[in-house]
């Protein structure tokens, strides 16, 4: 089976229908969402819509978990907070709800989904590097953990010793554990604006990352057309 994993849409339409569609040419035959689908940018209703339209397992992302809450956004970045503080106000409370119930960790076939750390997804710690990566894998019961939150793709893999390894074609040896992120759909900041995306090809035994080209220029205006901060259409050609 292939399956296409993605997170951290972040509300941007475009991208979405992109990746969506890229996965469909590439046989992917199940969808899995690690998270963030709202956030940022200009279609936070419109991207959760379409993420439950697919009954694709998925798992909370920190800004679904603020947008769908009332709590004060006030320790936030300036930019991210104002972006939020809009998305609470175009969700119905019925989709704030389907948010609040969403996972924080799932187990789906033969691997495990979290949107930032198996040791404690509800802090929303980053993993940045091998260290920060290593406290994850004693939380880890699956040969394989997909998560996201960083925006950055990467690839650890715990065998004697952790390493990291290039976030392309990884193929799954036996004895070892792997903890991968996914990239960023929505917002990328690895220096490479296209969507970023996996595929888990479960008989193969392959991790593919995949990169879209989607209407950016559209994301960008819409943007600008809500009232949301400039900067947040700025960064996404840069991705940054």
């Amino acid at each position: 089976m292939r399956i296409a994993l993605f997170g951290d849409i972040h509300a941007n339409l475009e991208a979405l229908n992109a990746v969506i569609e890229d996965a469909t040419s590439q046989g992917c035959e199940q969808r899995v969402c690690l998270g963030d689908i709202v956030g940022y940018n200009a279609n936070p209703g419109e991207c959760l819509e379409l993420i439950k339209s697919m009954e694709c397992p998925s798992v909370k992302g920190n800004h679904d978990e603020d947008a769908s809450g009332d709590h004060s956004l006030k320790s936030m970045n300036p930019i991210a907070a104002t972006a939020l503080e809009w998305t609470r106000d175009q969700l119905s409370e019925e989709q704030r709800q389907w948010l609040r119930s969403l996972r924080m960790v799932r187990q789906v076939s033969d691997f495990t989904i979290v949107h930032s750390t198996l040791d404690q997804p509800q802090v929303w710690g980053y993993v940045t590097n091998k260290f920060d990566a290593m406290s994850n894998f004693s939380y880890q019961f699956t040969d394989i953990c997909f998560h996201g939150h960083t925006h950055v793709p990467r690839v650890f893999v715990r065998g004697t010793k952790v390493r990291e390894e290039a976030a392309e074609l990884v193929e799954i040896e036996k004895n070892l554990k792997y903890f991968v992120n996914i990239g960023s759909v929505g917002q990328p900041r690895d220096g490479d604006p296209r969507a970023c995306y996996v595929i888990y090809d479960t008989g193969k035994k392959l991790i593919h990352f995949r990169r879209v080209e989607y209407d950016l220029a559209t994301t960008q205006q819409k943007i600008l057309n809500a009232g949301l901060p400039s900067r947040l259409a700025e960064r996404l050609p840069e991705g940054r």
